[in-house]
């Protein structure tokens, strides 16, 4: 039987068994909201590697002790970046609301890559849009894709 469909024995080298999560090689900008977030999901794992290895489970230890490496990474190399005050150019932590041709009117927050999630409004600033967005102002028209995007606000 191939080794990889058995179970490796307990102890506490379990733990290392799993790959690290991926880091990324772009700068670990967060917002204030962001490093709060960074601190929640620090703390989760921490427990939830405690609570895996008092019921002497391996495989939940490793997936929590990896958790914990990632975030501890993340937290240890997060840059806070406060909004800009007046925010007269789309930047970081600034909140953008777009028109695209299609007439679709979308806001998004520009923030950190762990922050991200554009169904709920949270752009990466690394994504495309963001990039394109970047140090432009309101009324501004943009590529983007295979049309234009114009900036309608910027705050």
């Amino acid at each position: 039987m191939s080794r990889a469909f058995t179970r490796e024995g307990s102890g506490s080298d379990a733990v290392d068994k799993l790959p690290d999560r991926p880091v990324s090689p772009h700068r670990n900008l967060v917002t204030p909201e962001g490093l709060r977030d960074l601190d929640a999901a620090l703390a989760a794992a921490e427990a939830a590697l405690d609570a895996a290895r008092e019921a002497k489970d391996d495989d939940t230890a490793a997936l929590a002790a990896r958790d914990l490496r990632y975030f501890t990474a993340r937290r240890a190399s997060a840059e806070v970046v406060a909004p800009h005050e007046p925010a007269d150019q789309v930047r970081f932590a600034a909140r953008v609301t777009i028109l695209r041709e299609d007439g679709r009117q979308q806001t998004f927050r520009i923030v950190g890559e762990d922050e991200a999630d554009p169904a709920k409004g949270k752009l990466s600033y690394v994504s495309p849009l963001a990039r394109v967005l970047a140090d432009r102002e309101e009324g501004d028209v943009v590529p983007f894709g295979s049309g234009e995007i114009e900036i309608l606000k910027v705050e």
